[in-house]
């Protein structure tokens, strides 16, 4: 950092929930963090002048999510990322000492403002009293009254859904939905007391908090609960797959992609490839130390899929290294040996985050068929 510029010593910083640190990008000194407090970035660098340089580009995106992405040596030129919520994200290059500022690109394209589905913070309580939020997607062109609707609830699990665009989202409501996004008691972000308060939730109180907010929107007559499906990925894919045979009665299909469905295998799985602290990280949200452990078998999808009446939906990419193929493939034989309806899709030479776009757009259209099919839009 440079010598003249007034800088805070790091103890300065006050204790918290940070997302992310922010680098020097010549030096690869720490300069500062940055963190997403409910709907709000926040970046705290101990320069009083980055300080100022960043308070100062902030001001000049009113009403845009703004994310640093990289910084000129002298931090005085910025490449950011401010997501409108009429014109989706993108990038631009901010000029401090020519006072200007020029667009870079758009992050997904020519997106148009009439591609955009309006997104909205909401706020409710789950059955027994705990405050959650999250955010809602509404279909264009239609009023918000008795609409179908997506639960799409993140991975992690102990990550979260934030503020402004989300190509998932977007997908869907594209196609008619409304989409409900849930930070359920496990998420990131709400502080240690809700992080903390999902351990041992894995298919109980995490799970109902996603259909708590589904009775949340009926209540308010913005969905038709009838009309509901649920569809995630990774730990979402688990609560999809959750969502049909351990919370049944909600959902009239469920799309799983890369979803864990049989917890003792993947326990034992993850205990001979991972280190410690992945097998701390699993033992403390699932709830059991040992594969053996019942508990498991109470909270595995594969083990109750007699409980399941609606039409499920299997995606996962052949390569996954993070949940193996093989709790797909477990699930779609529990299923199928049970008589209950299921589809397959596998996704050849794909990893756990679809990092191909080929394989990225054929799970989009996969799932939006697959809902089409099983809750049409209307």
């Amino acid at each position: 950092m440079r010598a003249d510029s007034g800088v805070q010593a790091p103890e300065a910083l006050a204790a918290g929930d940070y997302d992310a640190p922010v680098f020097d990008p010549v030096s690869g000194k720490l300069i500062g963090m940055h963190h997403l407090a409910g709907d709000d970035d926040r970046y705290t660098f101990f320069d009083r002048n980055d300080q100022a340089i960043w308070d100062a580009t902030a001001r000049s995106y009113p009403g845009q999510r703004l994310t640093l992405v990289s910084m000129s040596a002298d931090h005085r030129k910025l490449v950011v990322q401010a997501d409108s919520p009429t014109d989706g994200p993108a990038y631009a290059i901010v000029d401090l000492a020519a006072h200007k500022a020029d667009w870079i690109s758009n992050r997904f394209g020519a997106l148009k403002p009439e591609d955009i589905a309006p997104r909205q913070a909401i706020a409710f309580k789950a059955k027994d009293g705990t405050p959650l939020t999250g955010y809602l997607t509404l279909p264009r062109g239609r009023e918000p009254k008795g609409l179908p609707l997506i639960v799409l609830p993140h991975g992690g699990p102990s990550a979260r859904d934030e503020p402004g665009f989300d190509w998932w989202a977007q997908a869907m409501a594209s196609q008619g939905y409304a989409v409900l996004q849930v930070n359920y008691r496990g998420s990131y972000g709400f502080g240690w007391d809700f992080l903390s308060a999902g351990f041992g939730e894995w298919g109980r109180k995490m799970q109902t908090d996603l259909s708590d907010g589904v009775r949340y929107l009926v209540a308010q007559g913005q969905i038709d609960p009838a009309r509901v499906c649920i569809v995630g990925a990774s730990y979402g894919g688990y609560a999809a797959l959750a969502g049909a045979t351990l919370d049944p009665g909600v959902y009239r299909c469920a799309v799983s992609v890369a979803g864990l469905s049989d917890l003792p295998r993947f326990v034992t799985w993850s205990k001979a490839v991972s280190d410690v602290s992945a097998e701390r990280y699993w033992d403390r949200f699932m709830g059991a130390k040992d594969p053996a452990d019942p508990h498991l078998v109470d909270i595995s999808p594969a083990d109750h899929v007699n409980a399941s009446t609606v039409p499920i939906l299997l995606i996962h990419g052949k390569d996954d290294t993070v949940v193996p193929f093989d709790q797909s493939q477990i699930m779609a034989e529990a299923l199928r040996r049970a008589g209950r309806p299921v589809d397959f899709v596998v996704l050849n030479h794909e990893d756990h985050w679809l990092s191909h776009g080929d394989t990225r757009l054929q799970m989009l259209q996969a799932v939006a068929a697959f809902l089409a099919a099983h809750n049409p839009p209307g």
